[in-house]
C-alpha cells in the first residue's frame, strides 16, 4: 500500500483503530522543494571594483568568472552602499542597508534605529525563506552580519548564519581576516585551519573545498533537493594575500601605472559595449598622484601591489572555476541561478601610498614609505596585512569617480553577473536596467515562483524593499522597475531617479579639494550649509560616469531630488547622519555580560572576539595568569590578544617572562624578566601603565610603562613609546595559553602553546596595582 502524507498541521488523514490491524497509518509529509526547483549560488566579492574583472574589460586574467558572463547576463548598472556589511544584509533580505539597522559595519553601530546593527527578524533572509521551500541552506565565508559585541562564544547565536535561516555554515564572522591564518568558526564554534601556510594553507582553497563538501554530503542522499549556496570569499578584501607565483603572472604588466590601466579598461569597455560609445572617463582624481612624477623605486612598489592585487583576482577566479567545475561535475550546472556581485567599489584603506598592514588605517596611522619599501619581497605572504595605494583604488573603479565608503558611482557600481542556463535564454547579453542589491531577493523569489512570507518563524514580514529583474531576462529593452534609491555613508549622500543622480559629496569632491580627510565630523549647521551648496546633480543617462554637474542648469530638479533624498531617508530611517569613521569604534556599546572591571579566562576555550572582550586601549590594567611550571621548564603563550595587524602577547621565551607589543606591525617592543622563571606554582603578571595621553587622531595610544612580575614581585620592565589608538583588529581576540591565528609578534610560530600547565587567567582593568593587590588576586583566582 502507497503511503500516505499530509501537511503538518492539518487533520489527520488515516485511520486509527483499536489496534493495528484496523489502523490505517499516514505520516507527516517532509518538507520537499518542487520538483525542478532550481539551486541558487550567490559568489560575493569584497572590495572589487567595475573596472577588476575580465569580462568588465580589466587586464586581469578571470576565464572562469569571464565564462559565466558569456553564459548568461552582464548587468552594467547595478549599484550597492559603499561598504560591506550594510551590502552584504541588502542582498540577503532585499530590505535597504538603514533598514536593516546597517549604517555602516557592525563595528561601529550606533545607538539609532537605522544604525545599531541588530538586522530585525522582521527582514527575512533569502535563506529562512527557502529552507522553508524544502532548500538546503549553506553559507560559505564572509559573514560579518552579527553585532560585533555578540560574536563570542557566549552568543547569543541568533543573528549567527545557522540563527538566520543557513543549515550548515564555515567561514569568519568578522570584517576581514588573514588569509593565511584565518579566525574560522564552523557552524556555531571556533575552529583552526587545518593547514598551514607552509603547507600550502590559503582560505580561499579552503572555503571552496568546504563548499563543495557541503553540497556533495547533501547530494548523495538526496539528489533533487536543491541548495541555496552563499558563498562569500575574503578577496579582495586586504590582506591581499596570494601565492608568489600566482603574483609574479603579472610582473610588468602594470608598469606603465594606473592612468594607463584606467584608459586600457575604458577603451575594453567601450569596445565590449558595457559602457556607452560617448560615455567620458572621469577625470584623474585629485587625491592620487601622477605616475610619472613619482621616484622609480615608488612606480615599482606600487607596480608590485598591483600585480599582487591581480594574482589575488586570478586565484580566486581559479578556485571560483572549480566550484562551477563541480556543479557541471554533479550536473546541477544548468539548473543552478548563479548571482556574482561584488559588496562595494575598490577600496581606498590602504592611503596615498599602500600599506604593509591595514590596521593603520582603523587607528589613523599613516602609512610609512619607507616601512612599504622594505616589504616589496615579502608582499602577498603572511607576513603582511596589505593593501595597495589610492591610484589603484580609483582604477579599479573606471569608468567612475572615488571609491568605496563614498557614494559616487565608482563606491556604489558594482560588478554583477546573473547565469541560468536552464532559466534565461540569453548568452552573453549586457544589461542596463537600473538595479540595487536590494533587488537580488525578490528577482530570486520571482524566478522560483515563491511568494514572500507574510511570517517566518511567527515573526510578521516587513514588505521586501526591492524589485524583481526577472523581466529583463530575456528582454534587453525591459523598462527598469527600480526607479528611485537613495545612498548614504558616512554622511555621503546621494539619490538615483528616473536616470538622473543628485550626490552630497563629504568631505568634499576629494580630499585634496575638501582640506579634510574621511571621517570629519558633520555638524548640525554644517548639514544644512551642504543642502545648499553642497549637492551636485548629474543625467547618468546621458553622462555615463558622472563628469558633468548640471547643479546650476537643473537646480528646480536638484532641489526636487534634496527634497526626495530626505523623503527616502524618513522612511528608512537614515538619519542622524554621523560622517565619523574610526572613531565610532571606540562607541561603548550594550554587552551580554553586566560591565565588570575583572575578566577571568581559561585554556582551551575559543577565543574572546574584540568586541566582547576588556577595552584595554589607552586604560591601566594588568594580565595575570596562574601557571603551574615543571622543572624542564616551559615556553609559549599564556595570553594573547591581536594578531601581526597589532597587538600583544605576554609569553615565555627563553626560559623568561616576556611581553611583547605590536603597534600596527610598525615597531615591535618586548620587555624581558632580568631572571629565569622558577619552576612550581605561580601567577605571571604584567602591569600597563599609561606615562602620558594618547593622541587618537594621529594614530597613538598612549605611552605606557611594563612591569613584570612573579607572585607579585617585580622581574623586569620596560617602557613602550607608543601603542594602538582604537582598534587592534576587526578580528583580534582574547586567546589563553596560545597565540592562534598570525602571530602577535615575529619571533615565534603560532599557535606558540604554552608548554606547562595554565589554570586560568585574569585581565584586570581597576588599575589597582598588582604588586599591591597580589593577595587579593591570589583570593580572587582560587575562589573562581
Amino acid at each position: 500500500m502507497a503511503l500516505v502524507e499530509y501537511k503538518p498541521g492539518t487533520t489527520f488523514p488515516g485511520v486509527i483503530g483499536r489496534t493495528a490491524d484496523v489502523s490505517t497509518p499516514a505520516w507527516p509529509q517532509p518538507n520537499r522543494a518542487k520538483e525542478g526547483a532550481p539551486n541558487v549560488l550567490y559568489i560575493v566579492l569584497d572590495d572589487t571594483g567595475f573596472g577588476h574583472l575580465g569580462c568588465y574589460g580589466s587586464p586581469i586574467h578571470t576565464p572562469n568568472i569571464d565564462a559565466l558572463a558569456a553564459d548568461g547576463l552582464l548587468y552594467n548598472s547595478m549599484h550597492t552602499t559603499a561598504l560591506c556589511s550594510p551590502s552584504r544584509s541588502c542582498m540577503l533580505n532585499g530590505r535597504n542597508h538603514h533598514s536593516n539597522h546597517l549604517a555602516c559595519i557592525t563595528e561601529g553601530a550606533m545607538g539609532y534605529p537605522g544604525s545599531d546593527g541588530y538586522i530585525p527578524f522582521e527582514n527575512g533572509f533569502l535563506s529562512e525563506i527557502l529552507l522553508e521551500h524544502g532548500y538546503n541552506t549553506y553559507c560559505i565565508g564572509k559573514w560579518h552580519l552579527s553585532p560585533a559585541e555578540q560574536t563570542s562564544a557566549a552568543g547569543p547565536y541568533t543573528r549567527w548564519p545557522l540563527g538566520r535561516g543557513f543549515e550548515r555554515y564555515y567561514g569568519f564572522l568578522g570584517g576581514d581576516t588573514h588569509q593565511y591564518y584565518p579566525e574560522l568558526v564552523y557552524d556555531n564554534h571556533q575552529v583552526e585551519a587545518e593547514k598551514t601556510p607552509e603547507e600550502g594553507y590559503h582560505l580561499t582553497v579552503d572555503l571552496v573545498e568546504k563548499a563543495k563538501s557541503f553540497i556533495a554530503d547533501a547530494k548523495q542522499v538526496a539528489p533533487n533537493k536543491p541548495f541555496f549556496l552563499y558563498f562569500a570569499t575574503g578577496a579582495h578584501h586586504a590582506p591581499h594575500h596570494v601565492p608568489k607565483e600566482w603574483a609574479d603572472k603579472y610582473a610588468g604588466k602594470f608598469d606603465a601605472g594606473w592612468d594607463a590601466y584606467r584608459q586600457q579598461v575604458f577603451e575594453a569597455q567601450k569596445k565590449r559595449g558595457i559602457i556607452p560609445a560617448d560615455a567620458v572617463l572621469s577625470r584623474h582624481d585629485p587625491d592620487v598622484q601622477d605616475w610619472d612624477s613619482l621616484p622609480a623605486d615608488e612606480r615599482k612598489l606600487y607596480a608590485r601591489m598591483m600585480e599582487v592585487f591581480a594574482g589575488f583576482v586570478e586565484h580566486t577566479d581559479h578556485y571560483i572555476g572549480e566550484l562551477i567545475a563541480f556543479l557541471k561535475d554533479l550536473g546541477e550546472y544548468e539548473n543552478t541561478l548563479i548571482m556574482l556581485i561584488s559588496d562595494n567599489g575598490a577600496s581606498a584603506e590602504g592611503g596615498p601610498t599602500g600599506s604593509v598592514n591595514e590596521n593603520k588605517f582603523f587607528n589613523n596611522v599613516p602609512d610609512s614609505l619607507e616601512q612599504n619599501l622594505a616589504a616589496i619581497d615579502d608582499i602577498g605572504g603572511p607576513k603582511y596585512f596589505n593593501h595597495y595605494p589610492w591610484g589603484w583604488t580609483y582604477a579599479g573603479n573606471t569608468p567612475f569617480r572615488r571609491w568605496k565608503r563614498e557614494t559616487y558611482r565608482g563606491g556604489v557600481s558594482d560588478p554583477f553577473l546573473i547565469t541560468w542556463p536552464k532559466g534565461i535564454k540569453a548568452k552573453g547579453e549586457v544589461r542596463s536596467q537600473y538595479a540595487h542589491a536590494i533587488d537580488m531577493v525578490p528577482t530570486v523569489l520571482d524566478a522560483l515562483g515563491i511568494e514572500p512570507p507574510t511570517s517566518i518563524r511567527g515573526v510578521t514580514q516587513s514588505p521586501i524593499e526591492g524589485f524583481s529583474l526577472v523581466s529583463s531576462f530575456d528582454d534587453a529593452k525591459a523598462s527598469s522597475k527600480h526607479i528611485t534609491q537613495y545612498f548614504e555613508m558616512f554622511g555621503h549622500r546621494s539619490l538615483y531617479h528616473n536616470g538622473w543622480r543628485a550626490v552630497c559629496p563629504w568631505p568634499g569632491t576629494s580630499f585634496t579639494e575638501a582640506g579634510m580627510g574621511f571621517g570629519a565630523p558633520i555638524s548640525y549647521d554644517k548639514l544644512t550649509e551642504l543642502d545648499a551648496k553642497g549637492w551636485e546633480l548629474y543625467h547618468i543617462e546621458t553622462d555615463f560616469a558622472e563628469t558633468k554637474n548640471l547643479a546650476v542648469e537643473e537646480r528646480d530638479r536638484l532641489i526636487s531630488m534634496i527634497g526626495m533624498w530626505y523623503a527616502e531617508a524618513g522612511k528608512y530611517n537614515v538619519l542622524p547622519i554621523d560622517s565619523r569613521s574610526t572613531l565610532r569604534f571606540a562607541e561603548e556599546r550594550p554587552q551580554i555580560a553586566a560591565d565588570r572591571k575583572k575578566y577571568l579566562y581559561y585554556p582551551h576555550t575559543q577565543a574572546v572576539p574584540s568586541g566582547a572582550a576588556p577595552r584595554v586601549l589607552n586604560v591601566q590594567h594588568s594580565i595575570s595568569v596562574e601557571v603551574t611550571i615543571p622543572e624542564s621548564g616551559v615556553e609559549g603563550v599564556l595570553l594573547s590578544m591581536g594578531g601581526n595587524d597589532g597587538g600583544f602577547a605576554f609569553y615565555v621565551q627563553d626560559g623568561k617572562l616576556t611581553y611583547g607589543y605590536n603597534y600596527v606591525a610598525d615597531t615591535h617592543t618586548r620587555i624581558v624578566s632580568t631572571q629565569p622563571l622558577p619552576s612550581g606554582h605561580h601567577i605571571l603578571s604584567c602591569e600597563f601603565e599609561p606615562t602620558g595621553a594618547p593622541d587618537v587622531k594621529n594614530g597613538k595610544g598612549t605611552p605606557a610603562k611594563i612591569t613584570l612580575l612573579v607572585d607579585g614581585a617585580p622581574v623586569g620592565s620596560g617602557d613602550i613609546a607608543v601603542t594602538i589608538p582604537l582598534s587592534l583588529g576587526l578580528s583580534a581576540g582574547v586567546v589563553v595559553g596560545a597565540d592562534t591565528g598570525s602571530p602577535c609578534m615575529p619571533d615565534y610560530k603560532p599557535p606558540f602553546a604554552f608548554t606547562g600547565t595554565v589554570h586560568k587567567a585574569l585581565v584586570d582593568v581597576t588599575g589597582e596595582s598588582v604588586e599591591d593587590q597580589e593577595a587579593k588576586m591570589r583570593l580572587y583566582l582560587a575562589r573562581q
